[in-house]
């Protein structure tokens, strides 16, 4: 079975839904095309999540990145739609996604978009110290 791009995201139920837990992906293959001169750009994007009641399905997301491979859009433009495409269909407590453009005429572009649900607050962060997994050693 081949699979296309697609621009529909699937969801399923969160099974921790009353637990507010921290999903973290990278997708180092997102590309879009500039909308002046047809030039492919690339970059990797950053999502952060707290889900609510949805999580993403992964495959669904791999095929809706795929999906901006061939349209022109700049880069401001082409993150925000995808955050708001995102809060959407998840509706989470929070979501940020950031998009790390690679160098193009010398400049690097990086775009950060957040959303936070109304009243929702962040429990308070615990940090912990971290040793490497090859020694005893501090990090």
């Amino acid at each position: 079975m081949t699979s296309k791009p697609e621009k529909t995201l699937e969801t399923f139920p969160n099974p921790y839904a009353d637990r507010d837990y921290h999903i973290h992906m990278e997708i180092p293959e997102f590309t879009c095309l500039c909308p002046k001169t047809g030039q492919p750009d690339f970059a990797t994007l950053v999502l952060d999540y707290i889900p609510e009641k949805k999580c993403i399905e992964l495959k669904s997301l791999k095929l809706y990145i795929w999906s901006y491979r061939n349209e022109g859009v700049f880069h401001e433009a082409v993150t925000n739609k995808i955050l708001d495409d995102l809060v959407a269909i998840l509706k989470p407590r929070y979501l940020r996604l950031i998009a790390r453009f690679y160098v193009r005429g010398g400049i690097f572009t990086n775009v950060t978009v957040d959303y936070q649900k109304k009243n929702w607050q962040p429990k308070q962060t615990v940090v912990l110290q971290e040793f490497s997994s090859q020694s005893n050693i501090r990090k």
